[in-house]
């Protein structure tokens, strides 16, 4: 099964196959009738302007949600969020407007870690197991973004 997931995403885009699948995850995804931590990130892409539905895995450590790029940074949903400056949509049954907020490498180890624990299709991508101790994610940390979820606040339309 690895190869096929390195098939699919071989020089770190998605092939027409995982086109096809990735649309149907982030539909399947967006609905809510998969498990809360499958979740679809839409963002504008940066060439485009259009909207971008990519379907991704949440990992949770003490309350805190975080996406991460089992293909690295140069991953198209990435460097759409990069140029987006952070805000996207993420929609898991229902519709939430988020800032993700870049974790620097030096934090990123616990959460990859965690990723790898909830999501076995990323785990061909990432040169770990995901029973390694910390040290080994903190290797490669740098190689692989995390962007932590935080629900852009409420504007107040209300005037004075």
């Amino acid at each position: 099964m690895g190869s096929m997931k390195r098939w699919m995403y071989r020089g770190g885009r998605p092939n027409w196959l995982a086109k096809i699948l990735n649309r149907f995850w982030a539909m399947v995804h967006s609905l809510g009738v998969a498990p809360n931590y499958l979740v679809t990130l839409e963002v504008p892409g940066r060439k485009s302007g259009k909207i971008v539905a990519v379907p991704l895995v949440m990992a949770v450590i003490e309350g805190q949600r975080y996406l991460v790029s089992m293909l690295g940074a140069d991953a198209q949903w990435v460097l759409n969020v990069r140029a987006a400056g952070g805000r996207a949509v993420l929609r898991g049954g229902s519709l939430e407007h988020i800032c993700l907020e870049e974790v620097p490498a030096g934090q990123r180890a616990p959460v990859l870690k965690a990723y790898l624990r909830r999501a076995p299709g990323a785990r061909p991508h990432l040169p770990v197991r995901q029973d390694a101790p910390l040290t080994e994610f903190e290797k490669i940390a740098g190689d692989y973004p995390v962007f932590r979820v935080v629900p852009e606040p409420k504007v107040s339309t209300a005037r004075s």
